[in-house]
């Protein structure tokens, strides 16, 4: 199969090759590797706090009117009328 990135190819060509001269080096040198765990792929949020700050104040949305309490405002609207 042809590759249309061959350009790309040769071009990291070299990149990969000083990556190992430098891996051989530091390995000739006493260097040890060491492979470790990878690390977790979605890490786990940080936990929420209960506490709540007393002077905030929590500003709720009231309840609209119930079909019957429009009606009886709507007969005291009429009866000041």
């Amino acid at each position: 199969m042809i590759s249309n990135h061959t350009t790309l190819i040769d071009q990291k060509r070299q990149s990969a090759a000083d990556l190992s001269a430098q891996v051989a080096q530091f390995i000739a040198a006493d260097g040890q590797i060491q492979i470790l765990e990878s690390a977790p792929f979605n890490p786990i949020p940080p936990v929420r706090s209960k506490h709540i700050d007393p002077e905030t104040v929590l500003k709720r949305k009231p309840k609209g009117l119930t079909l019957a309490d429009r009606r009886a405002l709507k007969r005291m609207a009429d009866a000041l009328l």
